[in-house]
């Protein structure tokens, strides 16, 4: 019986330090995140308050706000979350501290009743007459043993007294801790809270001026998307044809012009060259040094116009002024296009992997050059208009477009 509740206690032990384990390292991912999106609505803040426009647009400036809120609200929810595990180790914390504590109450229980015993039997007998009772010389030696081992275990009885204590003030220490970081958290979220509260008041007065003009804004979106679907249908063109000639070159039958079918011909290089990078799913670098997603990837209802939907075929990151566009990977120029406004668009090839980096004022980079990894490919246009350093990043394989989120780290 005995045995079973010890194993029970053991069991009992055992699930409480896992469970403290995963919730500790739930937790320590979620505080990474957290520290994460507090530098970048630093770094967010910082580079719209140095962006100097030269009119005022509405639209820009209520999708810059909706960018900040959106932020702090990603930031809000992930204080919630890691207050809430926090909460978690702190009840797991708070068993183990009452597990110990019943187990130390025993331990001393046992250690006293022990301590008790020999004293009674001090008392009655000393340990001399004790051996010199014995019958013969081989019970004097198993009576001497059996002393020995009764003192050496009173000993490791009172070491193990002191080392739960020891655990036990460790365990509330940690737990004071974790109370002061939960309030920490709550505060934080608080002050957070206010910040929003305050934006989304602005964000309604910019939305009330918007709706006098919806019509007009709507207008400019439509345009923008005719412009975004124009560069993009260039785009596919363009790779359509590079697949084509690629793959006459190389004697292949695979000339075919269907945009759905249109694919290359790989070398046993280019095959190596697009094993690897689709190995590195996930794990590519972005194509700016520093930067935050202004404009995701796929339909989407527009952040402030909510009547309007755009399409957008990759993502537009938006960065500071001056800052270059770096290659996501190793991978050849395939083309370098020059598009209205004389802003450039670069094109490198990872196998049948393309990826495309537009807006660019200027370019470092020429068709057949072999690029590496973070190489800077050209300088990112700045609009002198709205102040903003916007590069557009489009990933492709063959002619079909990918979702970049699903490739850049942390996207």
């Amino acid at each position: 019986m005995q045995f079973k509740l010890n194993y029970l206690f053991l069991a009992v032990a055992l699930l409480l330090s896992v469970n403290i384990s995963a919730q500790k390292t739930k937790r320590q991912k979620l505080e990474a995140r957290r520290v994460q999106l507090q530098k970048d609505q630093i770094y967010i803040n910082a580079l719209l308050s140095n962006t100097k426009r030269k009119e005022k647009n509405l639209l820009v400036e209520l999708k810059d706000l909706d960018g900040k809120i959106n932020t702090r609200q990603e930031l809000i929810s992930i204080i919630t979350k890691e207050s809430n595990e926090l909460g978690n180790e702190i009840y797991l914390n708070q068993l183990e501290i009452n597990k110990n504590k019943r187990n130390l109450e025993a331990l001393k229980k046992d250690y006293g009743d022990m301590i008790f015993k020999s004293y009674k039997s001090k008392s009655q007998n000393s340990r001399i007459m004790f051996l010199l009772s014995s019958d013969n010389f081989f019970q004097a030696y198993k009576r001497f043993q059996y002393m020995k081992q009764y003192t050496s275990f009173r000993k490791r009885q009172g070491e193990e007294i002191i080392e739960k204590t020891k655990e036990l003030e460790i365990l509330t220490d940690s737990l004071e801790v974790k109370k002061k970081q939960k309030q920490v958290l709550l505060e934080e979220k608080k002050k957070e809270q206010f910040v929003i509260e305050k934006e989304k008041k602005e964000q309604e007065n910019l939305l009330t001026q918007i709706k006098k003009k919806e019509n007009k804004y709507k207008r400019q979106i439509k345009q923008f998307q005719r412009e975004e679907s124009r560069i993009d249908a260039q785009i596919e063109k363009l790779i359509r044809d590079a697949i084509v000639a690629s793959n006459k070159a190389s004697g292949s039958t695979k000339t075919t012009t269907s945009s759905s079918s249109a694919t290359f011909a790989l070398t046993p290089e280019a095959k190596e060259l697009a094993s690897k990078f689709e190995l590195n799913k996930g794990k590519l670098d972005w194509p700016v040094e520093k930067g935050y997603v202004s404009m995701y990837y796929g339909n989407q209802p527009h952040p402030i116009v909510k009547t309007a939907t755009i399409k957008s075929n990759g993502v537009r990151i938006t960065t500071s002024s001056g800052s270059k566009a770096r290659a996501v990977f190793n991978g050849t120029v395939l083309a370098v296009q020059v598009m209205s406004g004389n802003k450039k668009m670069v094109y490198i090839q990872h196998g049948n992997y393309i990826s495309i980096y537009k807006n660019l004022a200027t370019v470092f980079v020429n068709k057949g050059d072999k690029v590496t990894t973070k190489q800077e490919i050209g300088t990112i246009f700045t609009d002198k208009v709205t102040g903003k350093t916007i590069l557009g990043f489009v990933l492709s394989k063959n002619t079909t477009t990918e979702n970049p989120a699903s490739w850049i780290y942390r996207m």
